[in-house]
């Protein structure tokens, strides 16, 4: 095989924090933003797309930490195409060691509708703005929104411009997840092929999943000489979602003989890193997905078992070491101590403070006294549970009692914690989460409408934890809460407070400007 070091290097652009966090329900606090940042720099992500700093003041805030933070990586600042967001993306930017300004502008016949601007006036703003950014910083990203929808003597031309105006990365978004990997190949080659100057920029590729084909999309745009991948960890992202990194990194590692191209990504941390977005985005990883997945690796079939274990080539084309998985499940229990579950959860890849482990530790022991065995799966159960955040919120499940029956309705006594203060009623409902989220709701009114409710069961057997994820929307503000306990209506309370405490957080703060993001 060539040695890697003598291949074309993809750069990894990860947008997870910008992008990624555009999913309905998938805000994240500062804190877990300056985290997931600090994971993503330490795994090798070339440039962190870190989020829209004119958006909100907190959204400025986060990109202006992690920018100080940041050790190898680029810190990119998104902008729309006028001089306030190029100057506000700077201010939070400038921190950084690398920093970028990435600026866009809806190319195509719709978008240029939208914005009531004509062929030429679209020119001039790209003209304008490109420069300003340009001034400010001498790493520059631009992208036309809706490019695989755009003419392309037209995209040609705005390509040109851009370049001329002193872009140095140039991104082709498939914004909305319209092409196929032949024309997203085609489309590359054509730019290479007929823009001047095209080859003294790097071409970045920018895909979303509504069709399932962001991978294919993201390596076929590879394969015709494009230089930079945007993607997010589990592909999180708008609507299908985005091109998955774990995904086209694998890609690249496992079929390095069909595609020699290099990237600076340490594999073994990808399960880590995916574990972390999941807990802080409240959007669970789906069984099968690619390379993360909880079955990625799983052989139920038996000529499939016998094959894995006499070689594990047989049926598995990676390593999940290769990824960071542990082929290890210890079981853990009441007499394990911190130090112990420190090192369980560093091998899963949650690498904690004293004060974060003090607090895990604790909620662990809990855990440990109403399950006898103590499982992997249910340690990230218990790091992705969100009752430790609402535990810091304004609301706090103090008690719960349900009372059930053969008819309804069930009853509910609740004593709920309200800034400090305890407050209890009694509530009836249609079984025991209803009755128990009309307690909540007695006690703190609310027109939050519940959007989704989920269950699943970490492990087996009638002692194990249930997951309860919630999803909750009130004027337009879209939030998660999750939880895992032994009791299935214990977590769904707590869940249901998690998302209640979320949802005033982002009152406090007030909705983002966030029209015009989907690049």
């Amino acid at each position: 095989m060539t040695n890697t070091r003598d291949q074309d290097r993809v750069l990894i652009f990860d947008t997870t924090l910008r992008d990624g966090e555009q999913s309905p329900g998938a805000t994240m606090t500062h804190d877990e933003k300056l985290e997931i940042a600090e994971m993503l720099d330490d795994m090798g992500v070339d440039i962190i797309e870190a989020g829209f700093p004119i958006a909100s003041e907190g959204d400025f805030e986060a990109v202006r930490d992690i920018a100080r933070q940041s050790k190898t990586s680029v810190i990119c600042g998104l902008a729309r195409a006028n001089f306030k967001d190029i100057d506000r993306a700077w201010e939070a930017v400038q921190h950084a060691a690398r920093p970028r300004i990435h600026t866009f502008i809806g190319t195509s016949p719709l978008h240029r509708e939208i914005t009531k601007l004509t062929q030429d006036e679209m020119v001039e703003r790209i003209e304008a703005t490109v420069t300003h950014a340009r001034n400010l910083c001498d790493n520059v990203q631009w992208s036309p929104m809706d490019a695989t929808r755009t003419e392309h003597d037209y995209l040609c031309r705005v390509v040109e411009i851009a370049i001329k105006c002193g872009a140095t990365t140039i991104n082709i978004p498939d914004t909305v997840g319209y092409t196929a990997p032949r024309e997203s190949a085609d489309l590359i080659a054509m730019l290479l092929d007929r823009v001047p100057g095209a080859d003294e920029v790097v071409f970045a590729t920018h895909c979303h999943n509504d069709l399932g084909m962001a991978t294919a999309n993201a390596l076929a745009a590879v394969e015709a000489g494009a230089r930079q991948i945007e993607c997010t960890i589990n592909g999180l992202g708008e609507r299908a979602g985005n091109t998955a990194l774990e995904e086209v990194v694998m890609a690249l590692k496992v079929r390095n003989d069909i595609m020699p191209f290099a990237t600076g990504i340490d594999t073994t941390r990808i399960m880590g890193i995916s574990r972390k977005v999941a807990a802080v985005s409240g959007f669970a990883v789906q069984y099968n997905k690619a390379i993360v997945g909880k079955n990625a690796f799983a052989h139920e079939s038996g000529i499939h078992q016998d094959g894995v274990l006499k070689n594990a080539e047989t049926f598995e084309i990676m390593r999940p070491e290769d990824i960071g998985l542990t082929a290890t499940n210890l079981v853990m229990g009441k007499h394990s101590g911190r130090a112990a579950l420190r090192a369980k959860l560093k091998e899963l890849g949650f690498d904690l403070g004293d004060n974060q482990l003090n607090d895990v530790f604790v909620r662990f022991k809990a855990l440990a006294d109403r399950k006898k065995e103590i499982y992997d799966d249910d340690l990230i159960a218990l790091m992705r549970d969100s009752s430790a955040d609402e535990g810091h919120g304004r609301l706090q499940v103090k008690f719960l009692r349900v009372i059930c029956g053969t008819e309804a309705p069930q009853s509910a006594d609740l004593t709920l914690t309200i800034d400090g203060v305890d407050h209890q009623v009694t509530a009836q409902g249609d079984g025991p989460v209803d009755a128990t989220f009309n307690a909540v709701k007695a006690l703190f009114p609310h027109n939050a409408h519940l959007q989704l409710y989920q269950v699943h069961a970490v492990t087996g057997g009638t002692d194990a934890q249930a997951t309860v994820s919630v999803r909750m929307e009130e004027d337009g503000k879209i939030v998660t809460g999750q939880s895992s306990d032994t009791d299935t209506v214990v977590a769904s309370a707590k869940a249901y407070v998690a998302a209640l405490n979320r949802l005033l957080v982002r009152r406090e703060k007030g909705k983002p400007d966030d029209t015009a993001t989907a690049v």
